[in-house]
């Protein structure tokens, strides 16, 4: 009788130039967006109210950014990360287009780069994604890089890459259609999101302490981990994980991400959506029972070209896990590299966001 089990893809299986048809489209509906909401508490007004996303100028509400992503990711990990160690980072990923309840979406991945590890177990593998719909439209396309244990210890690469990244996504690429169509629609529109704070409310340096925290319960990651069909190993199996160096299931970094965009919604109400996430890290594991809470940096901001109602910031968005925002220090001078996270830090987040301007004309420059 033949084997069929399904194995995955080891270090070894990769090449440079490789290209990955993913499996298992995804139909997103209404009930996808409410079920994100109930398990991450995310409260941003366009996906919320179809009142408040016509506000910007949408024909309907539509799905979270980060739901987006996390779908879309989730259609990348059998065929790229079902034998990761870990995913390491992200970079230049833009969100080009909303998606909406009745899309359908289908990924595909090129690798982009190869190194092994000096240990000789595993390699890393550097992957572009590219997220489309129905019509082959691209909504969403990012890079990551991910550990992946080899099948066999004596492989040895047959090629080596490491590709460099911009530090940010240049404001020439960054696209979204969101508007304000008048003053009297910004005024609603801040009456819906609870705040008057716009884009000229922030100042480069400013840090803003996110008031709440929200524990994760093991039934609510390892249901949105099913809701993004992310079946890796390290979410799912609480059995292999016992020998794992945390020795139990780890909490999907991107799941990590939306909860502290969740709880970011205090102090950043007037978010329109997300352009870009220019860079990441996971800087340490998340389980159940950990309690999140998160700071935000404002790093930069731009007038968006030829627009005066709508504004874009680059932020970095910290998540901490069991330490409230007001008890740790500013990681300006710690990123990766320079010198060692705090203990608390699971998540250091480089990402560009679209927000009403106050100095809105109607349509001038």
């Amino acid at each position: 009788m033949t084997s069929r089990e399904r194995k995955g893809n080891f270090f070894e299986d990769f090449h440079l130039g490789q290209v990955l048809q993913h499996g298992t489209p995804r139909t997103v509906t209404d009930a996808d967006s409410s079920l994100y909401i109930a398990l991450t508490g995310a409260r941003h007004p366009a996906h919320s109210a179809l009142t408040a996303a016509k506000l910007l100028g949408y024909s309907q509400r539509p799905l979270d950014d980060l739901l987006v992503f996390n779908i879309a990711f989730g259609k990348t990990v059998p065929d790229i990360s079902i034998n990761a160690v870990a995913n390491l980072g992200y970079a230049e990923l833009r969100f080009l287009e909303p998606v909406y309840p009745g899309d359908t979406l289908h990924c595909e991945s090129a690798v982009i780069g190869l190194r092994e590890n000096s240990n000789g177990r595993s390699g890393i593998v550097y992957v572009r994604s590219t997220c489309y719909d129905q019509n082959d439209r691209s909504v969403l396309t990012w890079v990551r890089w991910v550990m992946v244990l080899k099948r066999d210890l004596g492989a040895k690469a047959t090629e080596t890459h490491v590709p460099e990244f911009a530090p940010i996504v240049p404001l020439e690429q960054l696209t979204n259609s969101v508007k304000v169509a008048s003053r009297d629609a910004l005024d609603d529109w801040c009456e819906m999101s609870g705040s008057v704070d716009l884009w000229d409310s922030y100042n480069i340096g400013d840090r803003v302490n996110h008031p709440q925290g929200m524990t994760i319960e093991e039934a609510d990651h390892m249901s949105a981990t099913r809701l993004y069909q992310n079946n890796a190993r390290a979410h799912f199996d609480a059995l292999a994980m016992q020998e794992s160096a945390v020795g139990r299931r780890l909490v999907y970094g991107g799941h990590v991400m939306s909860i502290c965009r969740a709880l970011a919604y205090d102090g950043l109400e007037n978010v329109a959506g997300i352009l870009a996430i220019n860079g990441g890290t996971h800087a340490a594991p998340t389980v159940a029972g950990d309690t999140l809470y998160a700071f935000t940096e404002v790093l930069d901001k731009w007038k968006l070209p030829g627009r005066s109602d709508m504004g874009a910031l680059r932020l970095r968005l910290v998540g901490l896990r069991n330490a409230a925002a007001a008890t740790v220090p500013s990681l300006r001078v710690g990123r990766q590299g320079e010198q060692a996270y705090h203990p608390s830090v699971v998540l250091d987040l480089d990402y560009t966001v679209i927000m009403p301007r106050r100095q809105h004309n109607g349509g001038g420059k």
